[in-house]
């Protein structure tokens, strides 16, 4: 495999569409070659990879299912022996199966922990271990969820995994801080993206989600977006540890 030395490199996993596919594109205007990631290389991750050459940016495919660990060490090693660095992390692919508590499954839990969780704390590892190799003073971020903090009816079994998302971040913000590695979580409120565009155009449904934030508006996919590359950039080398909410004013409303 030849080996390309840009510099510097972002993964974003989970980024074949909407929030994903923002911080890729944001974070490759930043300058980054951004690695697309998608659990096959699909249309979607097709679609992110054309937006970002078409803007003259740099960007590759990371293709893996990274709910898996196998999977997660293969693509890492490919970037290692690509790229030989990472300098930024975004720990993005999550699910939100909606089933009431009382129709969760072994199958459903187990899906979304993989997905959400366990995913993240194996590419952080695996990242981490590159950019101490390197003396990188990297970043690492969760897209967790208000939902880590104030519940869904629909989602027990997903806001655990927020909230894990949280604490994760916390610990490794402990174990990565001496080596200059900062990690932060992002919690999106409502944000508007292809996987809500039905709901949201049916009935008083935007209506209603407005009116729930003290910003009158939800949000967009490039609103998160900003707050990624505010946090990759020098300026946020003192913020770790933090979590940091993107939602319109949504919680601080309902208080």
């Amino acid at each position: 495999m030849t080996k390309i030395k840009p510099s510097p490199v972002a993964l974003v996993t989970g980024s074949s569409s909407g929030i994903g596919a923002a911080i890729a594109e944001r974070l490759a205007a930043e300058g980054y070659l951004a690695l697309v990631n998608a659990r096959s290389e699909n249309a979607g991750a097709r679609r992110t990879l054309d937006a970002i050459r078409a803007a003259g940016n740099q960007a590759e495919l990371a293709i893996g299912d990274l709910s898996q660990v196998a999977e997660i060490r293969r693509v890492f090693q490919e970037i290692r022996e690509r790229y030989g660095r990472i300098d930024v992390l975004v720990n993005n692919a999550g699910i939100c199966p909606f089933h009431e508590w009382d129709e969760v499954t072994e199958e459903i839990w187990d899906r979304t922990q993989e997905t959400n969780l366990k995913a993240g704390f194996f590419c952080t590892q695996e990242a981490a271990k590159l950019m101490i190799e390197n003396k990188t003073a990297g970043r690492i971020m969760a897209i967790s969820s208000i939902s880590a903090i104030k519940g869904g009816t629909v989602q027990s079994h997903y806001c655990p995994t927020k909230g894990g998302q949280i604490s994760m971040m916390n610990a490794f913000a402990v174990c990565l801080g001496g080596h200059g590695i900062t990690c932060n979580s992002i919690l999106p409120g409502t944000i508007e993206t292809p996987i809500n565009a039905d709901y949201l155009a049916t009935g008083n449904n935007r209506a209603n989600l407005e009116v729930q934030t003290c910003v009158g508006y939800i949000g967009l996919p490039a609103d998160v977006a900003g707050m990624v590359a505010f946090l990759a950039r020098p300026e946020a080398r003192y913020i770790t540890g933090a979590s940091i909410v993107v939602d319109g004013g949504e919680l601080v409303k309902h208080l």
